[in-house]
């Protein structure tokens, strides 16, 4: 009898060790693959939503779209930061008015929570009106002066097209 009732501790211990290495094991798998499943680092369709930056450099964003959650919306919503060229904050601060202004929120909907604590250290948010736009197609752009760094929010950034579903995101 002391022998059975050792064997099932035994393989209980076994079992719960094995449901604790498998995450581990996992974790370490996607960071060795470099996949990050809670955004996306491909600055290509930012390019094309705002292509008022030009190239960047780096991207980390998220999408409204991500995570199908059920809820079916013709609205796509882009939210997260980018790196800019070198020299491009100066060529738009040359052409535009800007104002020191932080963010309104630090990412409050539910697909934005991936981008919390994320973007520049202590961060010198500045923005122009003139580049935002808004309506139904409506973007807010900060940008960081000492990064280089700029946080978007865009609704609807491709246009019409994107009830028929032809956007990157």
């Amino acid at each position: 009898m002391e022998r059975r009732k050792l064997f099932r501790i035994g393989i209980g211990i076994g079992m719960g060790a094995g449901t604790a290495v498998l995450p581990a094991w996992w974790a370490v798998r996607q960071v060795a693959s470099g996949t990050d499943p809670d955004w996306h680092t491909d600055p290509a369709p930012l390019e094309q939503a705002f292509p008022l930056l030009g190239p960047l450099t780096e991207a980390t964003w998220v999408s409204s779209r991500d995570e199908d959650r059920g809820l079916p919306s013709p609205d796509l919503v882009i939210s997260g930061f980018a790196r800019l060229a070198p020299g491009k904050l100066d060529e738009l601060k040359a052409a535009h008015a800007f104002v020191s202004e932080e963010p309104d929120d630090d990412f409050s909907s539910w697909f934005e929570k991936p981008l919390k604590g994320e973007g520049p250290d202590a961060p010198q948010w500045i923005r122009s009106h003139e580049l935002d736009r808004s309506g139904d197609f409506s973007t807010e752009l900060w940008f960081d002066r000492r990064s280089d760094t700029v946080r978007f929010r865009a609704l609807n950034p491709y246009g019409q097209g994107l009830a028929s579903g032809s956007h990157p995101a």
